[in-house]
């Protein structure tokens, strides 16, 4: 027998491995059964906890914004953890980071689930876009008018921009009063009166949507500006309405005020605690009141939190900076510790610094327990409250330098 037939054979034959052989075989096996089992573990651990799926690829995620650090925006997640804005993302949306503060309530699409640094990878300008489709798809389901400025104009109709987004109003979707009336139809004298319609802000509805193109489609025919600016008439900022909401979407609830007069409370006006999903709030066809907020370009703007007491208000007139406040843990990351104060519908954040090291952080710390924190900052205007932690025993723990809490 050759050499390769007695390797073959011995391959073959378990009998015939060698003693370390066997135990490395039987190591492997055992660590394989240990990760499966501690893979189960796991999965019934989240499951018990009702601890949200991870995000996929491609999904838009709401959350609010911790810090920005040179060309970086990191965003606290919720239970997905903390995301990350940079590189070209970040270049990409420089115009929209201009208008972000920490605090900042912001939606992104996930572009990578878990980079080498831990962070979820986000995109601001990828999820704008898809919100816009969004928004588009709502306001062609419910009719809603918008008023647009008419670009341009063709022998088949005017040329309308929407959020940077091209449109096309056709001269079919005019209403009579604005429907060129040219003997013949001659298409050289109707492109002459469309041309008077340039420079000109028309009233009208998104008739359909093309997303792959980017493209729409309006019309004018479905919207009654005169019966709509006689409802209008009849409302101001400040007033109190009671509607019934009519459409729940990702951004924010609409609300029939009177027949032919909707309004919309964007997800930012729903309650002042932190909203990641209105429908877990509202439901189509329930009653509220909501106060009127803005009114402009045929758009009725609600905030429904505007009739409930203000927490943050609340909070600061009874406490102030260096106050000890009792707060339960609600989340762990490598940020910090985010603490919702009892008694108040709000959250502060304790930085990691405070704690020395994430290890520290993560030893002293147990999710859902409850512990005592010192006011490091507290901005009721921007919602900001900066906690440091109090250990046990610390009756007068020393003041911490106001920087610390600017993290």
């Amino acid at each position: 027998m050759t050499q390769e037939t007695d390797t073959t054979a011995t391959h073959e034959n378990p009998a015939a491995l060698g003693a370390d052989a066997v135990a490395e075989e039987a190591e492997n096996a055992s660590r394989r059964w240990a990760g499966e089992a501690a893979r189960r573990m796991m999965d019934a651990l989240f499951k018990s906890a009702g601890v949200l799926s991870t995000p996929k690829t491609g999904e838009l995620v709401s959350g609010t914004v911790l810090s920005r650090r040179g060309p970086y925006i990191y965003v606290d997640l919720g239970p997905y953890g903390t995301g990350v804005v940079y590189g070209r993302e970040f270049y990409n949306a420089r115009d929209i980071i201009k208008t972000l503060k920490t605090g900042s309530a912001v939606t992104a699409k996930v572009i990578e689930i878990e980079n080498e640094d831990g962070y979820t990878e986000l995109s601001l300008c990828e999820a704008g876009k898809d919100k816009l489709w969004q928004e588009a798809e709502v306001l062609m389901k419910n009719k809603m008018p918008v008023p647009l400025f008419v670009v341009s104009a063709n022998k088949g109709g005017l040329v309308m921009n929407w959020q940077g987004v091209s449109g096309f109003l056709p001269v079919s979707q005019l209403t009579a009063k604005h429907y060129p009336r040219v003997e013949g139809g001659d298409k050289g004298k109707i492109f002459s009166e469309l041309q008077k319609f340039v420079g000109e802000t028309l009233d009208v509805t998104i008739l359909d949507i093309d997303p792959k193109e980017s493209k729409l489609i309006f019309s004018e025919k479905n919207v009654e500006s005169d019966e709509l600016k006689e409802a209008l008439s009849k409302y101001q900022v400040g007033d109190v309405i009671e509607g019934e909401v009519t459409g729940v979407v990702d951004f924010g609830i609409f609300v029939k005020i009177e027949e032919g007069l909707e309004g919309l409370a964007h997800i930012s006006e729903l309650d002042w605690g932190l909203v990641e999903n209105p429908s877990d709030l509202f439901s189509v066809g329930e009653r509220l009141k909501a106060k009127i907020i803005n009114v402009e370009g045929g758009k009725v703007s609600l905030s429904v939190k505007a009739l409930k007491p203000d927490p943050w208000k609340d909070f600061a007139s009874k406490f102030k900076k260096g106050d000890i406040i009792k707060g339960r843990v609600r989340k762990i990351d490598r940020f910090g510790v985010f603490v919702e104060i009892e008694d108040f519908l709000l959250s502060g954040l304790a930085h990691v610094s405070e704690f020395g090291s994430e290890k520290e952080m993560r030893e002293c710390m147990a999710l859902d327990k409850v512990y005592h924190f010192q006011i490091l900052n507290l901005n009721s205007e921007e919602r900001k409250l900066s906690l440091s932690y109090v250990k046990e025993g610390d009756t007068a723990p020393a003041e911490k330098k106001e920087e610390s809490s600017n993290e």
